[in-house]
């Protein structure tokens, strides 16, 4: 089963779209009262389970007849094993008659006559040994012994063949549901979007938390501080300095720190707000500014390949931004989401960068296009890809390029030179994206990053690595508001799983969460 996280984006998009001409009170309305949010995750959390444990009794059923089926193979040669017994009883027969002999009393009998000369005994060979020294007594005592073990060896042989033991089926159960805080939360921010009961997927649960534990830094650094302010009344301008000293320590940025506190200003200057309420438009105020590129920058909201037609999607960013970690990621949810996909493994410079993203999509399950030579062109490596992709029918192919810096002119150029050979080689019904992808720990540095790399690769959209590991969350808001960009993808973890399409509903409420 496959949860496909493009068309999920979608879906939440258009339903938390709906609500806008009411002046988007449903999300507000939909989760102030915690019994019915209580109410709605346990209900949740009962339809997963009961997803889990059908789940695991398909699994126990097909294990059964899996068992089923190696039963008789393994019976097979427990057939076969009773006809071996009598042939080894059979043999041993005989070494019982040969063993008779030994005492070789049919000569002493035959000697018998001529038992008068008995003056000859005392000179009887066989006793010799006795004069043997000791050492070849000794050994020969070990050989005796040798060959009783031997015997012995041989009789009990047999037993031990008999030891058909039939394959042990593993099974594998789905991860455990806790019904914890971060679960009510997840299915009480879902439910916010209109999701219904059956709508909710372990996936988004899951997802969900992990996002809120990676904005935990940020989230403690502001909202005590923030409702603790803005719950005073009407603000002054040592609540104003704090506003801002609080969201600057977030990197939020100059420009949407200044939007902010000027909105919260106005609306505490026109009436008395509570600490959440004045919290909840703060929310909101948040996702009118996340949702900017798409209500007045002209971007198209959903992002997502479109199925059965080729797309094409150029990863791009300094050194140690995470690019090539973030395409195995992406494309490990495309192909588990539907997708056919490819890599071009087109960063040429970087030591060991083939290797890398080769062994990304070795784990995504997913083919690496790249040159064997060492500082090849990346544009030859991209054309290669762009025709194994078309004669393929590849739907997505991630292109990875050389990390590089702003300043550096000659490699921006050649940034460039590699998207004048995408525009050629494909036509126009083509989707075409450049993604640059931002560390987040880097905070205002990577902004001006960003604005050299959206001018020479007409960067379409953002996406945001490293969020567990710092405490400035707020570069989100500062790369929307400063670069009008849309963030199309966050990171929040190492793990092949932390990453996911972005949304701005679920970013604003994991950033500020009581």
């Amino acid at each position: 089963m496959t949860f496909n996280w493009f068309n999920r984006a979608a879906e939440s998009e258009e339903q938390t779209e709906a609500p806008k001409p009411e002046e988007t009170t449903a999300p507000e309305t939909a989760a102030p009262d915690p019994a019915e949010a209580l109410t709605f995750a346990k209900a949740a959390y009962e339809r997963l389970k009961q997803k889990q444990q059908a789940a695991a009794q398909l699994a126990a059923q097909q294990a059964a007849e899996q068992k089923d089926d190696a039963e008789p193979e393994a019976a097979e040669p427990e057939a076969v094993e009773p006809d071996a017994e009598p042939i080894v009883s059979t043999l041993e027969a005989p070494t019982i008659v040969a063993s008779e002999p030994e005492p070789i009393e049919t000569p002493e009998a035959e000697l018998a006559p001529v038992a008068a000369i008995e003056p000859v005994a005392p000179i009887e060979t066989p006793e010799e040994p006795a004069v043997r020294p000791l050492w070849m007594q000794a050994q020969a005592e070990t050989e005796a012994r040798l060959e009783e073990f031997r015997a012995t060896a041989i009789v009990t042989e047999p037993e031990p063949q008999p030891e058909p033991t039939a394959k042990k089926v593993e099974y594998i159960y789905p991860p455990d549901l806790i019904l914890d805080d971060g679960f009510t939360w997840g299915a009480e921010v879902l439910a916010a979007q209109g999701r219904r009961v059956e709508d909710i997927s372990l996936e988004e649960i899951t997802w969900l938390k992990r996002l809120r534990q990676g904005l935990d830094k940020t989230r403690r650094n502001l909202v005590n501080q923030l409702k603790a302010i803005v719950g005073q009344g009407p603000l002054n301008q040592d609540a104003v300095d704090e506003i801002e000293t609080l969201l600057l320590q977030a990197d939020v940025g100059v420009m949407a720190t200044d939007k902010i506190v000027e909105a919260l200003q106005t609306k505490l200057r026109n009436e008395v707000l509570p600490p959440d309420e004045a919290i909840a438009f703060l929310k909101q105020l948040l996702r009118e500014m996340l949702d900017a590129p798409y209500t007045t920058g002209g971007y198209k909201r959903g992002f997502s390949p479109e199925k059965d037609k080729l797309n094409i999607w150029m990863m791009t960013g300094v050194n140690g931004a995470g690019k090539t970690t973030t395409i195995g990621k992406i494309t490990h949810v495309a192909s588990n989401s539907g997708y056919k996909c490819l890599i071009a493994a087109a960063d040429t410079f970087r030591a060991a960068a083939v290797e890398q993203v080769k062994v990304w999509g070795a784990r995504s399950g997913v083919e690496v296009i790249s040159n064997p030579g060492q500082n090849t062109d990346p544009a030859a490596v991209v054309f290669d890809a762009i025709s194994a992709a078309q004669s393929r029918g590849t739907e997505l192919l991630l292109i990875d390029t050389a990390g590089r810096l702003q300043n550096k002119k000659n490699l921006m150029d050649e940034l460039a030179k590699v998207r004048r050979i995408i525009d050629k080689k494909v036509g126009d019904d083509v989707q075409i994206e450049t993604l640059l992808v931002l560390d987040s720990t880097l905070g205002q540095n990577g902004l001006q990053q960003a604005k050299v790399f959206s001018e020479a690769a007409q960067i379409s959209g953002v996406v945001l690595t490293k969020l567990d590991g710092t405490a400035k969350g707020g570069i989100a808001l500062a790369v929307v508001e400063q670069l009008g960009l849309p963030i199309r993808f966050i990171g929040a973890g190492e793990g092949i799983e932390d990453l996911r399409p972005f949304s701005g509903y679920e970013f604003v409420e994991a950033l500020i969460s009581g």
